[in-house]
């Protein structure tokens, strides 16, 4: 009797988590697995919060680039008008030898370079493209002995370009959450007093034109000089007249957001013959002119905020679907380790068991 109560003893005591732990046998083995069980259980929570985050980020995302096609919307009636009588007025003194400030063709000796970058990050490589297409354009004119001036629109380029001494930023401004009318004469304000003095002798702004959702061009174009009919050129000298532009409409296709483009022409005349003008054609050029460099500046604005809205959309959506992914798989990784302790645990009762009934 003592003999089997002994054995008995030592069946039990061979399978406890407190045993010396027999050779070639990890010791407290169970007590790693249950460790095992919880860190894997914590991480999956974990990634579960994250993409509730980043799927919130997105939908945020989402709502701001409908704010942002409004904006664009509610600017065009403005747009619209002060086209038609820029296309007027210069229709009506094409005969006449009419000079404007900022049409002044000047041998360049000095570039202003407006770069347009977010404020945040977050939003994949939206930003370092725009960096990277501006240190391009740096160093091409720099190459050819033009010196060179930034102005950065954009806390990110701001602190890119302030950690190298190489490059001289002149003015640095936010974009802010929503482009207003007032920001874009700000930036307008610097650039005509720098044109105007021949500080500078050209004005190039580079940004991201929003082609898509998942698509976005960094642009180079030229700001200043302009031309007489309002085109805008970019340096390749392929230029886009006034008249012509696009909307961008945020749309759901098959449960997914997508975006609609939509030439929209706008109908220019030539302007009531009876019509007299008080002042002297320069006067007025030299009055419209300004008004639509400001609008033209609002409208890239508001393509750079699209642009870097679809990206962060972009980049929130890629973070919920790898956090999707990898819980799937660390659920799996869960329950693999939770059916082998729960066979390990049944094997220590039915040893047990058979040790006891022996």
């Amino acid at each position: 009797m003592a003999a089997m109560l002994a054995s008995k003893q030592g069946a039990f005591m061979g399978r406890s988590s407190f045993a010396p732990a027999p050779k070639g046998v990890a010791s407290r083995g169970s007590l790693q697995v249950v460790a095992g069980l919880k860190e894997v259980r914590d991480r999956i929570a974990s990634v579960k919060n994250t993409q509730k985050i980043t799927d919130a980020m997105k939908l945020v995302a989402a709502a701001k680039v409908r704010r942002a096609q409004e904006a664009v919307v509610n600017g065009r009636p403005f747009s619209e008008n002060l086209v038609k009588v820029l296309y007027g007025v210069n229709q009506r003194v094409r005969q006449e030898d009419v000079d404007s400030p900022l049409c002044a063709v000047r041998p360049v000796k000095s570039v202003m370079l407006v770069v347009l970058t977010g404020d945040r990050g977050l939003c994949g490589g939206y930003n370092n493209f725009i960096i990277k297409k501006s240190e391009a354009r740096y160093r091409e004119l720099a190459a050819m002995g033009v010196k060179v001036n930034l102005v950065c629109v954009g806390r990110k380029g701001t602190q890119y370009f302030q950690r190298r001494p190489q490059y001289k930023i002149s003015k640095s401004f936010s974009l802010g959450a929503a482009p207003t009318t007032k920001d874009a004469q700000g930036i307008a304000d610097e650039i005509f007093a720098s044109f105007i003095a021949q500080e500078s002798d050209k004005v190039e702004l580079v940004y991201t034109k929003f082609i898509s959702l998942i698509n976005s061009n960094p642009t180079i174009q030229t700001l200043l000089p302009m031309t007489p009919m309002g085109e805008l050129c970019d340096v390749d000298g392929k230029c886009v007249d006034a008249a012509d532009d696009e909307i961008f409409k945020l749309t759901t296709k098959g449960g997914e957001f997508a975006v609609e483009r939509e030439k929209a022409t706008i109908d220019t005349e030539a302007l009531d013959p009876s019509l007299i003008f008080e002042q002297e054609p320069a006067q007025i050029l030299d009055a419209l002119l300004p008004l639509y460099m400001s609008s033209c500046l609002l409208r890239s604005l508001q393509e750079a905020l699209a642009s870097e809205l679809a990206a962060r959309m972009n980049a929130m959506n890629n973070a919920s679907d790898n956090a999707k992914e990898l819980k799937k798989g660390l659920t799996v990784q869960y329950n693999k380790q939770r059916q082998a302790k729960i066979t390990q645990e049944l094997a220590e009762i039915v040893g047990g068991a058979a040790a006891t009934s022996g």
